[in-house]
Parts: C-alpha cells; structure tokens; sequence
C-alpha cells in the first residue's frame, strides 16, 4: 500500500509521514523531493526552475515507488505536493494504473494556519524569535507564493480524500489517515514535551541549504 501525502506547502505533510513511519511497523518513507533535489543538482544553476515540470522527476518519482511497492514488503509513504492534475495523473494516476493500492490524503487548512506554520518550522522559527512575529518568511517565499493556488486546487474532487487539520495535532492526522486506510497504528506514547522534540528534530533534518 502507498499512503501518498499531498497538501500545501508547509501543511504537515513532512511530519504526518514521519509520525506514521514511527508507529506503523514495517513501513518506510520514500520522499519524492529527493528525486527533484539531484535533478536540480545535476542542473546548470541558471536553468533549475519547477523540478515537477521535468518529465525524469515525474518518470522517476513512479519509477522508485513502483520498485519500492513491489519489492518492500510494508507500506509505503510519500510526502510530496503535486496540484497540478496531468502530474498527478503521471504519478499517482500511473501507480494506480499499475494495480497498485494507493491511498491519496489531501492535508488542508485554512490560509492563516498554514502561514502561522511556515513561520515556526525551521529558519522560519528562528527569524520569529529573533525579529517578531511579523518578520518576513524569507526562506518560505516560494511556500507562499504558491499557497492560494495549492489550497484552490487541492480542494478538487480529483485531488480527495481531504483532511482538514486546523484543529488536529499531528498524532491526530496520522491516526485519521491510518484509520481510512484499514491500518492499525502503534500507540502514541509520546508527551507533549517529547512530541514537540520530535517533530523539531524532523523539522531541522529537512531544511535545505542549496
């Protein structure tokens, strides 16, 4: 089974995953971001743009997770934003298409919630701290820029199963997406306390520097 997180960016897509990685035994994350950071890394600085415009993120990105459905017996997780349909389709449209069993979660909220989200994750965090609550999200401009267009588009019948977290925890999204999809999850023993560590800790090993 693939369970493919989808949602705007700085949604919780990132730490829904790694929370159902921690409680579901057997199971792995495979991010496709990866797959778009080494084609921008192999691409002259002044020709990277939109790594899901390139037809080898799309083709790439079904090639692992089909290897990865196939091969790895568990389930497999994959965080990624994609709102734009004919991407959709060459990804989790071409993996259904193969007979395999995907679970496709759009994690949505309201505008505000999503910005006050990018604010505390990383650097974002940081500069609030140092400067106000009100400093420009500098490292999340192109979060921003796309914002209203993910929550427009995410919102489409083609893009369901919806999740509105604005009032969840991430535990509590996780335990949503293991329940629709007939999967038990190990208890969350977690204190808010260790929880908050947690996910700070996720947080920090996901910002880029290049």
């Amino acid at each position: 089974m693939l369970l493919w997180i989808n949602g705007p960016f700085g949604g919780g897509k990132t730490q829904t995953a790694h929370e159902l990685r921690r409680r579901l035994a057997g199971s792995v994350v495979c991010d496709p971001e990866h797959v778009g950071f080494g084609l921008h890394r192999m691409t002259p600085p002044a020709l990277r743009r939109d790594f899901q415009d390139l037809p080898a993120w799309r083709q790439g990105v079904f090639e692992v997770l089909d290897h990865a459905l196939t091969a790895h017996d568990g389930v497999v997780i994959a965080p990624m934003t994609v709102v734009e349909p004919q991407y959709f389709g060459d990804t989790v449209g071409r993996l259904r298409e193969r007979g395999h069993d995907v679970r496709h979660f759009a994690l949505l909220a309201e505008r505000g919630t999503v910005l006050r989200r990018l604010r505390e994750r990383g650097f974002g965090h940081v500069v609030r701290l140092a400067a106000g609550k009100d400093a420009p999200l500098r490292r999340e401009s192109f979060a921003v820029s796309k914002l209203d267009l993910c929550l427009e588009r995410l919102a489409g019948t083609e893009f369901a199963e919806h999740l509105w977290t604005d009032r969840l925890t991430v535990p509590q999204v996780a335990e949503r997406i293991a329940a629709s999809s007939g999967l038990t999850l190990a208890p969350n023993t977690d204190g808010a306390l260790r929880g908050s560590l947690r996910r700070a800790w996720t947080g920090a090993k996901h910002i880029r520097f290049d």
